[in-house]
């Protein structure tokens, strides 16, 4: 008897124990993670895992898949994206996005792409760190080779592209497992 009310106390501690632990690590989880294109982003999945999710993203994905560039940020990394929404695709002139999915631009949409991803995960606070010990400007190397300028203008952060045009980090953060999604209003492009 001694022994069964033993058991039944440490079966009900062991369950309360649990409880808890899921239930901080789920709240954990939540704080973590952020909504982007109406569909939370986890900090478990990887760049791609997450941005298919997104409605907000699909002119961006159908790129990368285009460009065969899936596998490479699925991968390890970490990377840093600077992803641009379907309405800052819009925003290129007519006919440039579908241009630019033909199987034969497959070398420039690769480049345009990889303009937009830097080695290693420069979160926000990271970004806004690098422009103040710039005094108000940061370079970003990018894996298609090219630089990218962060600035800040009041509290906003935003990213020069090589031919001055700028984009609007709208939001910051989106952790991922091999890294960090910053969403941008406008798409970045690399010297010709």
């Amino acid at each position: 008897m001694k022994n069964l009310k033993f058991v039944t106390v440490a079966t009900f501690v062991f369950t309360l124990v649990f409880s808890m632990s899921v239930n901080a690590q789920s709240k954990m989880m939540k704080q973590d993670t952020k909504t982007v294109g109406g569909a939370e982003m986890y900090p478990t999945k990887n760049i791609i895992e997450n941005a298919v999710n997104s409605k907000d993203h699909t002119t961006l994905v159908a790129a990368v898949k285009a460009a065969d560039l899936v596998d490479a940020l699925s991968s390890e990394g970490p990377f840093t994206v600077f992803a641009p929404t379907n309405n800052a695709f819009s925003k290129l002139p007519k006919g440039t996005v579908d241009n630019l999915l033909m199987p034969e631009n497959k070398m420039t949409l690769q480049t345009i792409l990889k303009y937009h991803v830097a080695s290693g995960k420069w979160n926000a606070a990271d970004i806004m760190k690098a422009i103040k010990k710039g005094n108000g400007k940061a370079e970003i190397e990018t894996l298609s080779g090219g630089t990218l300028t962060a600035w800040m203008k009041e509290s906003a952060v935003y990213v020069t592209d090589e031919n001055g045009n700028s984009a609007q980090v709208t939001i910051a953060d989106v952790n991922q497992s091999n890294g960090v999604i910053h969403v941008i209003d406008a798409v970045l492009l690399p010297k010709s």
